[in-house]
């Protein structure tokens, strides 16, 4: 692994300060892989087997809702994590597709690996409570986002959020997201510009 990817990884994982001098094993676990624009990563019914970190790319985690409309969960981006959290956790079939929408470079490591990280390491028990904490604290900040927030306020306040990737992710995916139509978010957009 290069030193590029060491430090992504430690950028990723930043609270355990982990350098390759001590947690070598850590940084020889993970395995580069490659995506094509639109490719999928992972899709319903299938096992998510891998955590991964985004080198570069971006993905959206999404399901297909009953009257054939996309309902957008999420994206990851360069330096976060990505994957079916629930999937991978719990080894059953994903409900979401995970697909890069654009080219995407990521960094991975199966399940078996990910949990002898707690046991090789003691600090990922802290690290693990620190991230699903602020998991679990985002989805319930998404969703009272999506409840008591106007159309504009959301676009807005994802704005704010991430300005660099409203260049890189495709518009409707964006709209998806936010849950508005893709005229309207159109709109909204060009009145920023």
């Amino acid at each position: 692994m290069s030193e590029a990817h060491d430090s992504i990884l430690a950028n990723a994982f930043k609270p355990l300060e982990l350098v390759r001098k001590t947690h070598s094993k850590f940084f020889e676990m993970w395995e580069e892989v490659d995506f094509k624009r639109h490719e999928f990563i992972t899709e319903p019914g299938k096992i998510d087997r891998y955590f991964y970190v985004v080198i570069s790319g971006v993905q959206c985690i999404y399901l297909i809702a009953p009257n054939g409309d996309k309902q957008v969960i999420g994206f990851s981006f360069d330096g976060s994590f990505s994957g079916v959290y629930d999937s991978f956790a719990y080894e059953k079939p994903s409900h979401y597709f995970l697909e890069a929408l654009t080219p995407s470079k990521l960094l991975r490591i199966n399940k078996s690996q990910y949990d002898s990280l707690f046991e090789i390491y003691p600090e990922f028990e802290h690290w693990g409570r620190v991230v699903h904490l602020q998991l679990l604290i985002g989805r319930v900040n998404r969703e009272v986002e999506l409840i008591t927030k106007t159309s504009k306020e959301r676009f807005e306040a994802f704005l704010s959020r991430c300005p660099k990737e409203l260049e890189q992710i495709p518009q409707k995916y964006l709209a998806w997201y936010l849950n508005m139509s893709p005229e309207t978010f159109s709109r909204m957009r060009a009145s920023k510009s």
